[in-house]
């Protein structure tokens, strides 16, 4: 038994040990995660209780949103029992009725107060104080009984994973960190050669990373409901154009001079998200896809990002076809971080130009993180015409073929360009912060069990969905992407609309 509380805890009192007991015999064995909540010193809870059945109602005490927890308090600890009666506070209401089985994963089944005028949901995204993890020691109870689930090579798509790992926004918005420099994506059309067009596709793309990685620690964002939605969209520096408004644009109440994003999780197994970006003004656009396929590696784990993306530049009539490297989540049992992995290729089959990108992972001794190479190749050569070396989170230097160099991308002196965002206040409900927003309070003030129990409710929510339309034999229809072959294309792209116009 004293196992479950980790070699370096301190050995709880007798009568911890004894309700520990108690909620074994009452829970069952598969819920031990919940009763060894209760213990002092253990925080966070495993997810993994969520797939028992809605039958064992089991509550945890409630802490107030707007009543963080004092700092003595063990973050996540809370002294719940497995009695069928619900703790419940005046000020929250209870969740909706096809939500109630959020209950099981041990956590509050209360969400929180929506209408509460001082919880600002908003400034809740736009603030980057993420706590650090620190070692998974403190967490040994939870990561043993999740270690106990997987095996070296299993893919761990359908493994729960605990609550207080998260990130607090969706994987879908995570992606439009992509765009995070608009301003080099967008010169992409105002280059006057295919030699300098390619180069600077190369420079946008090895911008592209690091934003989407807050810290070096290693969080998880949350993994999208099927036929959520994230919109976005960034004022372009140097662009100084007044734009006019594009209603049948992916943003309909931004402008044409504005760089406007949209993704949509059109799928849940697999997990695929799509994502589309256009600048009207300039006449380029992004389409592409992700399928997320985790595998665990024993003391790491690694998530291959398959699908491609594909830049395409209206006036020039090109098309650049990219893909993705993987990403390693390392050290798991100790301090996680983040390092991306595997070679990429950059194809344009118009004018014959392309480019290899190698990420390259850290060596077991030795060796640095986060190291790139690059070579963009000329229209049937071997000899690249331009190489690329550095870190992708830190400065990039390239050298031509005279042997001049010069820093390429310096992601350390470059600032991000904040996206816009609609106020969660006049979000549809299938848009991401919307969808998300209890789970990221709880996440913010520290809340686990009312964090987890939000997180629950989506997720039961979207299985009931999807039993819903097995029992009908109905398909899941897609609102924003389709798809054609092997790819998933947005319905709308600027081509098409500009295309049909001239028809007109």
């Amino acid at each position: 038994m004293w196992s479950y509380f980790g070699s370096k805890q301190r050995r709880p009192s007798a009568s911890s040990v004894m309700d520990y007991i108690r909620r074994l015999k009452v829970c069952g064995p598969r819920l031990f995660e919940v009763a060894v909540e209760s213990i002092p010193g253990q925080s966070g809870i495993s997810e993994s209780a969520s797939s028992v059945s809605s039958a064992s109602n089991v509550t945890a005490s409630q802490v107030p949103l707007l009543n963080p927890p004092d700092s003595s308090t063990s973050p996540g600890a809370s002294g719940g029992s497995c009695s069928g009666g619900s703790t419940q506070s005046p000020s929250t209401p209870a969740l909706p009725s096809h939500t109630q089985k959020a209950s099981v994963c041990g956590a509050s089944d209360k969400p929180f107060d929506t209408s509460e005028p001082s919880i600002d949901y908003d400034l809740m995204y736009e603030e980057d104080d993420d706590p650090e993890l620190g070692s998974m020691e403190g967490h040994g109870s939870v990561i043993h009984h999740l270690l106990s689930q997987v095996k070296i090579g299993m893919d761990l798509t359908k493994v729960v994973l605990p609550t207080f790992i998260l990130e607090r926004r969706s994987l879908l918005e995570m992606y439009a960190d992509f765009f995070a420099h608009p301003d080099l994506f967008c010169s992409i059309a105002d280059m006057t050669t295919p030699q300098d067009r390619m180069v600077q596709v190369v420079k946008w793309y090895l911008s592209a990373f690091h934003a989407g990685r807050k810290s070096e620690v290693a969080r998880k964002p949350y993994n999208p409901i099927l036929g959520e939605v994230f919109r976005c969209y960034w004022e372009v520096p140097g662009v100084n154009t007044k734009g006019v408004d594009i209603q049948d644009g992916p943003i309909p109440w931004a402008e044409s001079n504005q760089l406007c994003f949209v993704a949509e999780q059109v799928s849940h197994h697999p997990p695929i998200s799509a994502f589309y970006a256009e600048h009207k003004d300039k006449r380029i656009s992004f389409c592409g896809h992700i399928w997320t396929k985790s595998k665990f590696l024993g003391l790491s784990v690694c998530v291959n990002n398959i699908g491609q993306g594909c830049v395409s530049l209206i006036d020039h009539d090109e098309e650049y076809i990219l893909n993705f490297p993987s990403g390693y989540g390392r050290s798991i049992l100790t301090v996680p971080w983040v390092e991306l992995g595997g070679t990429c290729q950059i194809t344009c089959n118009k004018t014959g130009y392309n480019a290899s990108v190698e990420f390259l992972t850290k060596p077991f001794y030795g060796g640095k993180k986060h190291r790139i190479s690059a070579e963009v190749f000329s229209p049937g050569e071997k000899k690249p015409i331009l190489t690329v070396e550095g870190e992708w989170n830190g400065v990039m230097v390239s050298k031509l073929q005279d042997g001049e160099s010069k820093i390429f991308v310096d992601t350390q002196s470059m600032g991000t360009v904040k996206k816009n965002v609609k106020s969660i206040s006049q979000q549809a409900e299938n848009e991401s912060r919307f969808m998300w927003k209890d789970v990221t309070a709880g996440l913010k003030f520290n809340q686990i069990d009312q964090a987890t129990a939000a997180k629950c409710a989506l997720e039961q929510k979207q299985r009931d969905e999807a039993k819903y339309r097995k029992d009908n034999v109905i398909e899941w229809e897609t609102k924003l992407f389709h798809l054609v072959g092997d790819n998933w294309i947005y319905k709308k792209p600027l081509l098409k609309r500009l295309t049909e116009k001239t028809e007109q």
